[in-house]
């Protein structure tokens, strides 16, 4: 097996990728040696996904005791104390370190990665530096803060670079936002530089969307438009990937463009919920079907809404562990691949389905915008709603509003908006897009639009696992991308 190192690596969507690549006798082609994560939630994560994988190897398959805790019959605690997994906790507390990388940190850091690849010296590096300083969400908010320029995660690429130049791998595949080629420090603009850098120490730079026979790459070749190659969310991201010259490997093929996947294909089958109301954490069925019907009356006072069907009258939960059948899609369609991407080897209940709480005005608006979604798929704005159920915003009467698009429904007949950490902090850029559920999405369908398969539990609290799934790069873009590093490295 060729052995992986995977820095930064939030909750392992590109470990996820490349751990699930297997050669023509079902044997698994790249094996994660070590994980370097700095959050807890994320590593608690990570070292749960390291057992399952473990466990999932064994001949003679996974244990009862951790049977029973994905069917959720018996605490993490309790799973975790039994004798026949601890084994395979101790293989996963050996691959997973919770460190935090730095020029400070090289000394602890080279030994960990030195001690795991035991003089390999065809491996790959993957992982991507923390994307906040880059990304153009980050820098429009943070661009009159003193202390931006300064902020070390620009320049966490450098600890990259450093395992790059210090231990050489094979291949590495580095990701990170868009925002970092139009990103300047003062030197000039950050992609440039981080290109010369990669290219110093004798690697190639390659696209995985243009041929390298094209010629020069421009910075933009770069760059993946995730919805183009059958993943369900319009999520844009650079990834470099690197080949070490003095190997003579091939540059990798290009990914093979899909049909589009929507919103509806990936999440129409989780159970439904209904939120819960803030500040009443005894809420009943009865409230929340009473602001329902409170917002059906405010759509039918709406032009051209005078008829709206009634809110369907059956009774559902804030959360729900039930598996309902997958749609029947045509296996060698971008949907069929991506059902079969997320059930297989599916966890007997659904995990991490949990509606959060909203305000009661919230709700209403959910409830409106999501109703109001046009055929083609356009989300309103919040102006469209009566003027009464704007939010109470300094900036909602400005001509420009910049918060106008802060509400935002995932529309079912296409890909989604791109999942990022921000949606832990509200739910109002994710409104499901069923108006009668009146609410945000859950992690588990953020889960799904980036590609997570069913039995990839996320631990830490709610907002700690919609944080790590928004930092994730797409399991299944990742396993597309490490199936052409397999071909390139001639083994599979």
């Amino acid at each position: 097996m060729i052995p992986v190192v995977d820095i930064f690596a939030g909750p392992g969507g590109l470990n996820e990728g490349f751990s699930s690549i297997r050669d023509q006798d079902g044997n698994r082609v790249f094996k994660t040696v070590l994980s370097i994560e700095m959050e807890t939630s994320a590593v608690k994560t990570l070292t749960l996904r390291a057992a399952h994988r473990f466990l999932l190897d064994l001949p003679e398959g996974q244990p009862e005791i951790y049977k029973k805790y994905l069917a959720q019959d018996v605490t993490y605690d309790e799973m975790r104390a039994a004798p026949e997994v601890a084994e395979a906790f101790a293989h996963a507390e050996a691959e997973v370190r919770q460190f935090t990388l730095s020029e400070d940190s090289r000394p602890e850091s080279d030994a960990l990665i030195r001690e795991s690849l035991q003089d390999a010296s065809e491996w790959v590096l993957i992982g991507g530096p923390p994307c906040q300083a880059y990304s153009m969400a980050g820098r429009s908010r943070r661009k009159h803060d003193a202390t931006f320029k300064d902020d070390h995660k620009h320049f966490l690429y450098k600890e990259y670079l450093h395992i790059i130049t210090e231990f050489r791998p094979a291949v590495f595949v580095m990701e990170n936002v868009k925002g970092m080629l139009s990103s300047k420090s003062g030197n000039g603009k950050i992609f440039e530089l981080i290109e010369q850098d990669l290219r110093a120490p004798g690697y190639d730079l390659h696209s995985m969307v243009v041929s390298s026979d094209t010629g020069e790459l421009k910075p933009t070749d770069f760059i993946i438009k995730s919805e183009q190659f059958g993943i369900p969310q319009k999520r844009h991201r650079v990834i470099i990937v690197g080949l070490r010259r003095d190997a003579q490997l091939p540059a990798p093929k290009v990914l093979e463009p899909r049909e589009p996947v929507t919103v509806q294909d990936a999440i129409w089958s989780l159970p439904h919920l209904r939120s819960g109301i803030s500040r009443q954490p005894q809420a009943t069925w009865e409230d929340w079907a009473r602001i329902r019907q409170q917002a059906h009356k405010i759509l039918r006072a709406l032009p051209g809404k005078e008829h709206a069907d009634a809110p369907r009258p059956y009774e559902f939960g804030t959360r729900s562990t039930a598996v309902r059948p997958a749609e029947p899609f045509a296996e060698d369609s971008a949907a069929g691949e991506l059902q079969k991407w997320l059930r297989e080897d599916a966890a007997p209940v659904t995990w991490n389905h949990e509606a959060r709480g909203h305000m009661r005005e919230d709700l209403v608006r959910y409830y409106l915008l999501a109703a109001l979604v046009t055929d083609d798929g356009q989300s309103p704005k919040v102006r469209s709603l009566p003027a009464a159920h704007w939010p109470k915003h300094n900036n909602i009467n400005n001509v420009v509003v910049p918060f106008e698009d802060r509400f935002r429904v995932q529309a079912w007949g296409k890909p989604s908006s791109t999942v990022v950490s921000h949606i832990a902090k509200d739910g109002h850029y994710y409104i499901h897009p069923d108006h009668e559920q009146m609410r945000s999405l859950t992690v588990r369908e953020a889960a799904r639009l980036q590609t997570f398969p069913d039995n990839y539990v996320f631990l830490g609290n709610r907002t700690q696992q919609y944080t790590q799934v928004g930092n994730a790069v797409p399991p299944l873009l990742a396993m597309k991308i490490a199936s052409r590093i397999a071909e390139v490295l001639g083994v599979h």
